[in-house]
Parts: C-alpha cells; structure tokens; sequence
C-alpha cells in the first residue's frame, strides 16, 4: 500500500516538473525546485528521469532545461476530430484576414483561461498572443464570455476564488455578464493591458454547451468602440459557424 502512494507521489512530482513548462520554455534545476516546493536533490533525480525518457531535455551549454521532442511526438498523435484548435483554424484564419486583428480561442480551466488557439494580425503594430498562456478571468471580453454562459453556481464560484482580484467591483462585473448574455457578445477596453482591446463570442457546440469563445484583439487605438460594435456580427456568425464544426 505504501509503495502504491510513493508511485502515485512520485508520478504527481513528475507531472508537477512538466507543468512548469506551461509557464515559460526554459527552467534552471534550482527555479524548478521553488516553483514546485522540492528538495534540490529531488527534482535532479526526476529530471534526469524525464530527460532520460525524452520528455525533458537539458542544454549543456546553460544548464537549462527544455520540453524533449516525446511531447511534441505525443501532441501529433491527437485524435483530429476532437481537436477543436485545428479544426477552428481556417475560420480563424478567415477572421483574422477579413478584420485584420489577432483572433484567439479561449477556454476555462477552473478559475482561469486558457488561450488554446491564436492567428496573429499582420499589421506591424499588433497584438501578439502566444498559445498556451493562463490568463485571470476577472478582466477580459472572453473572461466575460466564459463566466456568462456559465451556471450561475459557477459564476459565483468564480468570483469568490482566492485568484479573483478583490479590486474588481463584483456587482458591476455581474451587470456585465447579463448585459453580455443578452447581446451575445463582449468587450474590454485596456481591462488587463494598457492600449489592448478585445472583442468576443460564445461558440456552442451542437448541444448548445459553451466550448470556448472566440476572441479579436487588437490596439484599443484601432480597437474603439464603436469598431468593435460594428465587428460584433461578424465574430458571432463566425463563432456560430465554428460551433456547426464539433459536438
């Protein structure tokens, strides 16, 4: 029984080492062990470990670790009907041409979002956004979207969450979460980041479940209001379309 929850032990330290990697691409052993609150001598034996079975690999030259190719071999064997991110990316791409801003696919992962998809803009000046990245869900227009067309038990869940900043005025992000359930879409203005602003829709699978919500970002100085408004049923249909594609 005991040698059970040493492997479980050990196998949760292992994946607790790989998780890292969701935070940036490069670890030193010693930030490694403070991020995940291990002995020094513990992650050195899980990292040899994970290098040896190609999961991790190390650069000699900076002593730094980095993902191996065995993750990158896993990635290529998912089941393409399930995965929703390749299946979006030529209506996201269609997007992206057509307003010519950054359009990125956001889910919820407990009490944060995750952008799982993204087309970046091709004007110079752009909003870059990077695949993988955790993002709070107390600002946003797909924060607004993923907590709106939640149950209400959720949503409450959500705003009560260590993670949501106490700043935030509760009732006034409540009055949003109506206002974008009755107009089907949402907004930010420079919410999380000085000059970006962001436009975004619920896609519903064949169920009528939220799957994600579809996002345009951009300088808030080509962003205004009043653009966004008028993109606003173009996102929607687009949104509409992506949720005929998956169950």
């Amino acid at each position: 029984m005991e040698e059970g929850k040493s492997t479980v032990r050990a196998v949760d330290r292992a994946l607790d080492i790989l998780l890292c990697f969701t935070v940036k691409t490069d670890w030193a052993m010693s930030e490694i062990a403070e991020h995940v609150g291990l002995h020094k001598s513990t992650v050195h034996r899980m990292l040899a470990t994970l290098e040896d079975k190609g999961f991790i690999t190390r650069d000699a030259a900076t002593d730094r670790y980095h993902l191996g190719l065995k993750v990158w071999e896993l990635s290529a064997n998912l089941s393409r009907s399930d995965d929703q991110a390749t299946i979006w990316l030529p209506e996201m791409v269609r997007l992206r041409d057509r307003l010519g801003e950054t359009v990125s696919i956001y889910v919820r992962d407990g009490t944060e979002r995750i952008r799982m998809q993204a087309v970046q803009s091709n004007h110079p000046v752009r909003r870059v956004a990077p695949v993988g990245v955790r993002l709070p869900l107390y600002a946003g227009a797909s924060s607004k979207v993923l907590i709106a067309y939640s149950d209400q038990a959720t949503q409450e869940s959500m705003m009560r969450a260590r993670t949501w900043m106490t700043a935030v005025d509760t009732e006034h992000y409540r009055e949003q979460l109506q206002e974008v359930a009755a107009q089907g879409f949402a907004t930010s203005f420079e919410e999380r980041e000085l000059g970006v602003a962001a436009l975004s829709a619920p896609i519903f699978n064949r169920e009528g479940k939220l799957a994600a919500a579809l996002s345009v970002s951009g300088p808030s100085s080509r962003l205004t209001e009043a653009v966004m408004q008028s993109y606003a049923p173009i996102v929607m249909e687009a949104a509409k379309r992506m949720g005929t594609m998956i169950r």
